[in-house]
């Protein structure tokens, strides 16, 4: 968790941070410095590589986030994916009150993939009993604006749930249908923080208030039939796993203050002044120091961490003790029960006692996780358009983690404050240019060329991203940019051809024009897409219904498909190929279209591939660059069609392998597939299903239409798909989440089987 910013905008009066016994937040920095976040990410990355993660989960927390505005966050959000994605998934969330939240920041959090949870107590008279303006004005319309915007298509991937802070005094049956409205993903409902010395309120005559208020909420979300995930019930039932709050699985928590502290759960603040500290921060030590210190190492004990009366209790598995803050007493520590004991017991008794409903059949997984319900879509075939936003959304977070890596080579200059500023003003066409499919293999490219030689040979990408991004805005700057081959390349806008001119030129941007100086020459580019100014080579559009998809010819980085691409395109060429393409998307959409949705949600780029009379008919993509695929040129829209479909599945199935193991790592299976003679690894077989059973479905659809040999074609792919998927299960090699995957794979398969009868 790191502390971010260390103040809030709101004032609510239940607030641990700033209304309890820790005051500790009035001597730090309402901020954390840029140096701080370095070293807070390098700390993370250093255990991640040391200990070998798979993932590490990493919240933005305060006071508020959100209060470092769009810029702030952003760097922050930049520093940490360029430290710790190299060596281990990072999972990055944010916990905000949400009053700041708009359209920008929505953006900004998709593009750096954080799923985001909001504070919000429910219905306006709940919401505003605690969570107000330090005026005492009322926040609950800022924060359902919030929430609103959230649940918006281009957002919901960043949409993590809501938290709610129980008061035994809201009415639950309201509280939990204005939860429901926001249709949160998942919902935390947190006990207000208490211990024996500050015990919690006690409204009525009943002993165990609390738990009766959340039983009444039990019964009316079982009744319901669980329509949303609740955390705190299903922690509960037998075997939920627990949380922080409860069970015995060990705490997995550490917090970096603002000014790089390191400290316990952050809820110890409850307890007395200092009792989260650890006398550590980020500069001097590891993760495994902290990890050493006795508050944090007792919570890994499991029972044996408890006191007395919890040992001897018949649910201690369930509830674990409770949070380790609210078990606080001056004279014997945190050696008690919790302060909600009672509480806890009869809320359990009452989890038990309360009928649930026949579990769903596994077809229904109705409290899937967010990652299982990602690869559940795909293995639909096809996969929804809010599914390849998220995965848009974390490449484009890689290719900002590896920019700020190249802008570490060398430190800051002028392109990098260039490309800030422009991230700043016009993030549209800074995103623009990053989501061009070939700028991470340039990027790629030069870090590579660095770990080789130890000093870059290749050439820094930065200048001229950044001329591009400027061009795009139409905001005036000078760069010094580096020729390649008497060229300089502008991603997603073209080429422009500087024969004599050096190894560097000073390019000044103006709008629709460049000024070009190199050693004795100056010259002015007019970037008219009609007029052609000498040298110029523009990237050329094909008209698709998802709007701009380009004809790349030209761009050096797109020969990263292990096999040639074709040299830029006469015109007459390059229109035809156009054509087909255009006629190939229209068939896309008539045969499958929900693959067609697919392609219109992230296809970008088509790149010619080098004609070659042995294999006349082929395809590819590059696992660097998402968004565009390679195809030769092939006149008939009906071929290029299958080919678009075939090589955009492997292209998203790359994605998804970016972000999660699927494969057992270090596997040397290999398995035999009709497809192809020799036997091939897991991932290889993987990648072949997934793209074969998006093959079966178009001829599938083309069979049912009565196309000539189309039954036939259909056939065999289905039978490669199923053979391939059978021998995948087989094979021991796969994940639980690989596993998962290819089973649902093979309901689809039968689906298709079923739809053609």
């Amino acid at each position: 968790m790191l502390k971010v910013h260390s103040r809030c905008d709101l004032s609510c009066d239940h607030c641990y941070i700033y209304q309890h016994a820790d005051q500790t937040w009035r001597g730090r920095p309402v901020r954390m410095p840029p140096a701080t976040v370095r070293a807070a990410a390098r700390r993370i990355a250093e255990h991640a590589r040391e200990h070998e993660l798979s993932v590490v989960h990493v919240v933005l927390h305060g006071g508020e986030p959100l209060l470092l505005g769009a810029a702030g966050l952003r760097e922050v959000l930049a520093e940490l994916r360029a430290a710790i994605t190299p060596w281990t998934l990072l999972d990055l969330r944010m916990q905000t009150n949400g009053v700041l939240l708009d359209e920008e920041l929505c953006r900004l959090l998709v593009d750096y993939a954080v799923q985001v949870g909001v504070s919000f107590d429910g219905d306006r008279a709940a919401n505003d009993r605690h969570r107000v303006f330090a005026h005492g004005g009322s926040s609950h319309d800022q924060v359902r604006r919030a929430l609103s915007l959230l649940r918006q298509p281009d957002h919901r991937v960043s949409y993590a749930g809501i938290l709610c802070t129980v008061d035994v005094r809201n009415d639950p049956d309201r509280v939990y249908e204005a939860l429901l409205a926001e249709s949160p993903p998942r919902v935390d409902l947190l006990l207000p923080h208490a211990t024996w010395d500050n015990p919690p309120e006690r409204p009525g005559p009943g002993s165990t208030p609390y738990a009766d208020w959340l039983g009444r909420l039990h019964r009316r979300w079982v009744d319901d039939g669980r329509p949303v995930s609740i955390r705190l019930f299903e922690a509960l039932r037998p075997g939920g796993g627990g949380t922080e709050a409860f069970g015995l699985a060990p705490a997995d928590v550490l917090v970096i203050e603002a000014d790089g502290s390191w400290e316990q759960v952050d809820s110890l603040k409850t307890a007395y002044h200092g009792a989260a500290g650890t006398g550590f921060d980020v500069f001097g030590h590891s993760v495994d120091e902290v990890a050493r210190h006795p508050g944090v190492a007792v919570r890994q004990d499991g029972v044996d961490g408890l006191c007395a009366t919890c040992r001897a209790c018949p649910v201690v598995d369930r509830c674990g003790g409770g949070l380790y803050a609210h078990r606080w007493r001056t004279g014997s520590g945190f050696d008690n029960p919790s302060v909600y004991c009672a509480d806890l017991l009869h809320l359990i008794n009452r989890v038990d006692a309360y009928p649930e409903p026949a579990p769903a059949a596994p077809s229904e997984w109705s409290a899937a996780s967010p990652v299982d319900e990602l690869l559940d879509d795909l293995a639909t075939g096809h996969g929804s358009a809010a599914t390849l936003a998220l995965l848009t959304a974390t490449q484009l977070s890689i290719t900002r983690a590896l920019l700020v890596a190249c802008r570490d080579l060398a430190g800051p200059t002028a392109a990098w404050e260039l490309l800030v500023h422009l991230d700043q003003v016009a993030p549209e066409a800074v995103r623009a240019v990053l989501e061009h499919p070939f700028v991470r293999p340039w990027l790629v490219h030069r870090l590579d060329s660095s770990a080789r030689s130890g000093v870059s040979a290749a050439l820094d990408p930065l200048p001229a991203l950044a001329v591009a991004a400027a061009l795009r805005a139409g905001v005036p700057a000078a760069v010094h940019v580096p020729v390649r081959a008497d060229a300089i390349t502008l991603p997603t806008l073209g080429g422009l051809l500087l024969p004599g001119v050096g190894e560097s030129a000073e390019v000044t941007v103006r709008p629709g024009e460049l000024r070009v100086r190199g050693g004795t020459a100056e010259r002015t580019v007019l970037l008219d897409p009609v007029e052609l100014s000498a040298g110029w080579r523009p990237t050329r559009d094909v008209p698709v219904p998802a709007g701009r998809l380009l004809l790349e010819d030209g761009d050096p980085y797109r020969d990263c498909y292990g096999q040639p691409v074709a040299p830029r395109l006469e015109a007459p060429a390059a229109w035809a190929l156009g054509r087909t393409l255009t006629e190939a998307w229209q068939v896309v959409h008539r045969d499958v279209p929900a693959h067609a949705a697919a392609l219109d949600g992230g296809l970008r780029a088509v790149v010619p591939l080098a004609p070659d009379p042995a294999r006349p008919l082929r395809s590819a993509t590059a696992r660097h660059a998402f968004g565009a695929v390679a195809v030769t040129t092939d006149p008939d829209p009906e071929t290029m069609a299958v080919l678009l479909v075939h090589e955009w599945q492997h292209a998203k199935l790359g994605a998804v392998l970016d972000l999660f193991d699927l494969v057992k790592p270090g596997q040397g299976t290999r398995i035999r597939v009709p497809w192809r003679p020799d036997p091939r690894p897991p991932e290889g077989v993987l990648q072949g299903v997934y793209a074969h059973l998006a093959v079966t479905q178009v001829w599938r659809s083309r069979a049912a239409a009565d196309g000539p040999d189309a039954s036939a074609h259909a056939a065999r792919f289905l039978a490669w798909t199923r053979d391939g998927v059978d021998a995948l299960l087989a094979s021991r090699s796969l994940t639980a989440a690989g596993e998962r995957f290819v089973g649902q794979l093979r309901h689809a398969i039968e689906e298709t089987c079923v739809g053609s009868r």
